[in-house]
């Protein structure tokens, strides 16, 4: 079981043809990924108590995701306005005062070393909005030490939100050591490091014990610096795009997915990591990038269900 934590909110989708409100969350939409590639999953979110709450609650339950680590929380639910452009890409605005998703306690945290779960998967602006991030921060760190199971990071920075540079990089170079492996947008690390190279970056990560680190460039494809150092690239996968909405979310779900498969997640986890093949880490990236792909082909955070994965796969050899 892999379990993902962090928010689970509202994208109110604004287009030239007007609105509409779909769950969403960068958390919640790898969660849903993972589910729809046939993955056990559990989702550790703070899900408020009002009709948009509801709302992600049911989507979730429909996707299959595993609910029963939810907290039902009091406060009102989080709410990202993403407005498309003509090429369908989104930009955003966020509704997160007094909301929901920030509000973790350590006694809201389950005992991850009780249970089934091979991997912890966390990210955004969970781990960036205080008070929680603090507390989602210590469950990384405890289970570090434990080196039962995976812990993954996707950055996924909101510089329109948290927009202090400096105090950002101080708590991602503080967070990436607690990670086995690292998912970045080039775009994230424009923005953290906008004087240094990707490939400074990733080397730097390397030496801060990030076995794993994943590189997504939009429509050039994705980087990704194996634990042996070896650099391997993939392409975008060529699709129609309707819009990039939950695209970042659902290759991240899909790496996830693709490592599961060949049993690179659980205890041990730097020694799981270390002995994936060359081969595998090729097939790990072109289903990510697949995902991906057939995800900016659909309307919204909606990926894709693990035969149409399948399928463009096999179709492309």
């Amino acid at each position: 079981m892999i379990v993902v934590a962090g928010e689970a909110l509202i994208d109110l989708v604004v287009t030239a043809d007007g609105q509409r409100a779909v769950p969403g969350g960068s958390p919640a939409n790898v969660a849903v990924t993972l589910a729809r590639l046939d993955q056990p999953v559990r989702l550790l979110a703070r899900l408020g108590p009002d009709g948009y709450g509801r709302q992600i609650a049911d989507h979730l339950a429909a996707n299959r995701v595993d609910l029963r680590w939810a907290v039902h929380a009091e406060e009102p639910t989080s709410v990202a306005v993403a407005t498309l452009n003509a090429a369908g890409q989104a930009s955003y605005e966020f509704r997160l005062d007094g909301t929901a998703d920030w509000q973790w306690t350590p006694q809201e945290l389950p005992d991850l070393a009780g249970s089934s779960a091979t991997a912890l998967h966390t990210g955004s602006l969970a781990l960036a909005l205080a008070p929680g991030a603090h507390v989602l921060e210590g469950l990384l760190s405890g289970e570090r030490d434990r080196d039962g199971l995976t812990l993954s990071i996707d950055l996924n920075l909101r510089p329109s939100i948290v927009t202090d540079r400096a105090a950002e990089q101080e708590r991602v170079r503080r967070q990436i050591r607690l990670a086995h492996l690292v998912k970045a947008s080039d775009e994230d690390l424009a923005w953290l490091y906008p004087d240094r190279s990707v490939g400074d970056v990733l080397a730097e990560w390397r030496e801060a014990g990030v076995s794993c680190a994943v590189v997504t460039r939009g429509g050039e494809g994705a980087l990704l610096l194996a634990p042996n150092g070896a650099l391997h690239e993939q392409q975008a996968v060529r699709t129609t795009v309707v819009d990039t909405v939950g695209a970042g979310d659902s290759f991240t779900g899909g790496l996830l997915a693709a490592l599961a498969d060949v049993d690179a997640l659980g205890d041990r986890p730097a020694d799981r990591l270390a002995a994936v093949t060359e081969q595998q880490w090729s097939r790990v990236l072109r289903q990510a990038a697949t995902v991906a792909a057939l995800t900016c082909a659909h309307r919204g955070a909606d990926p894709p269900r693990k035969p149409e994965v399948d399928a463009l796969l096999t179709a492309a050899g």
